[in-house]
């Protein structure tokens, strides 16, 4: 089952819009939402699903609204956050900025778009693209031939239009890849992981079918047969448009791709990921006087790699003042109101060792307040790479037309949520 009202507020906790999608929950049932909600955050104790005798609130925080859905069954919790997290995306589309005053300017909209969404509250047409076809902001300039329902909401193919043309036919695939680490002060990697996700870009007339080919490393990966040192991918997402029978029985990815951009796939592999630039740092602070910084970075990955727009991200003491730098290569500058100095290195080649010395002067009365000791976090984007080793091998274009298409594939590693503690 899934939700019986969806109801948008202000920070206040009065309701802006709503829509009744099956009649089984009394609407003022929403007034004690914002009282449960206060007397949770009092207590610290704030919870994604509230309950007021039968009924059960589920409900999401964007900007200075709360998006609330209602429903008084053992409702699927993960369909209704899925749906609250897609009205958003969907209102975004339409409306640039989602807050309290786009939806007062644009109440026909929001209803006419609360009814396409969801039916007898169950997700329909949450596709903004397909939407957009139908439900215009301009309603005066709706010509008559174009009022009737396109094809793409009965059709089975969803997520594209029908009839559309471009003159040269291309697609995009990006192969994109964060990593995630936390290494401790002795050194040791605490935690690593892998986040990686394809992105396409298609510019293709017609209906055509798409066939894309990964290396059998990572074929075997995501469907778990290998058993040797191949790494298992855990968390795989598909987009809806991939055939995920024809997927299981001979591990082909055949889909008819949407118009435009789109993210085909995602996954996570939770596996041992060396630093791909790893950072050692000397902290020393002379009581009353200054604090010198030397820090040293090295690039872990292959020499024909380049790392482009790294930012090393040093803490500093708080009251520390008059920066002087030194960098081998690149520059270095205080940011005083966030507490660090940000080492900025626009081209980085693998197997490089790079040095940064600060020298900042402390005040001579110390500040008797413990400050945290925050760690070092770095940036970077290395193109034509992949720590996974994932591979493109092919693309087909398959459409009745039989034109030419030509496929470009991109690899990019970038860092996540990249930190080295320090020993200071």
């Amino acid at each position: 089952m899934s939700a019986s009202a969806v109801f948008v507020l202000d920070l206040k906790g009065k309701v802006l819009i709503c829509r009744n999608y099956k009649g089984d929950v009394d609407m003022s049932e929403i007034d004690h939402f914002f009282t449960l909600l206060m007397q949770q955050e009092e207590e610290g104790l704030l919870c994604p699903v509230m309950s007021h005798g039968n009924v059960h609130f589920l409900w999401i925080k964007h900007s200075n609204l709360y998006l609330v859905a209602t429903t008084n069954k053992n409702s699927n919790a993960s369909l209704v956050y899925s749906f609250l997290y897609k009205l958003v995306e969907v209102f975004t589309e339409y409306f640039k900025e989602l807050e309290e005053e786009s939806i007062q300017d644009n109440f026909v909209v929001v209803y006419e778009l609360l009814d396409e969404l969801m039916d007898f509250g169950f997700p329909q047409t949450t596709d903004s693209k397909i939407l957009q076809e139908y439900i215009t902001q301009q309603g005066n300039k709706l010509e008559v031939a174009k009022t009737k329902v396109p094809t793409t909401v009965t059709n089975a193919v969803s997520w594209r239009s029908e009839g559309i043309r471009y003159k040269k036919n291309e697609v995009f695939i990006d192969v994109i890849e964060s990593i995630n680490v936390l290494v401790n002060a002795n050194g040791s990697v605490m935690s690593s992981d892998i986040v990686g996700s394809i992105k396409l870009k298609t510019m293709l007339s017609g209906m055509p079918e798409l066939r894309l080919g990964l290396n059998d490393r990572m074929l075997f990966a995501l469907t778990g047969r290998d058993k040797g040192k191949t790494v298992t991918m855990e968390d795989v997402k598909f987009h809806q448009c991939v055939r995920l029978s024809r997927f299981e029985s001979d591990r082909t990815i055949s889909f008819i791709p949407p118009d435009g951009e789109s993210e085909l796939m995602s996954y996570r592999i939770n596996t041992h990921v060396k630093p791909l630039i790893w950072i050692e740092s000397v902290i020393e602070k002379f009581s009353h006087s200054r604090v010198e910084i030397m820090v040293k970075a090295k690039g872990q990955f292959k020499k024909q790699s380049v790392a482009n727009n790294v930012e090393i991200r040093v803490p500093v003491p708080s009251d520390a003042d008059s920066p002087k730098f030194k960098t081998s290569t690149g520059h270095a500058k205080y940011v005083p109101e966030k507490n660090l100095v940000v080492w900025s290195i626009k081209s980085f080649p693998g197997g490089k060792e790079l040095l940064m010395r600060a020298h900042f002067c402390l005040p001579s009365v110390e500040n008797h307040e413990t400050e945290g000791r925050p760690p070092i976090t770095v940036k970077f984007e290395i193109p034509y790479f992949t720590v996974s080793g994932i591979q493109v091998r092919y693309m087909k274009i398959i459409e009745k037309s039989g034109y030419q298409a030509l496929p470009w594939v991109r690899y990019i590693t970038q860092s996540g949520d990249y930190q080295l503690r320090t020993n200071t």
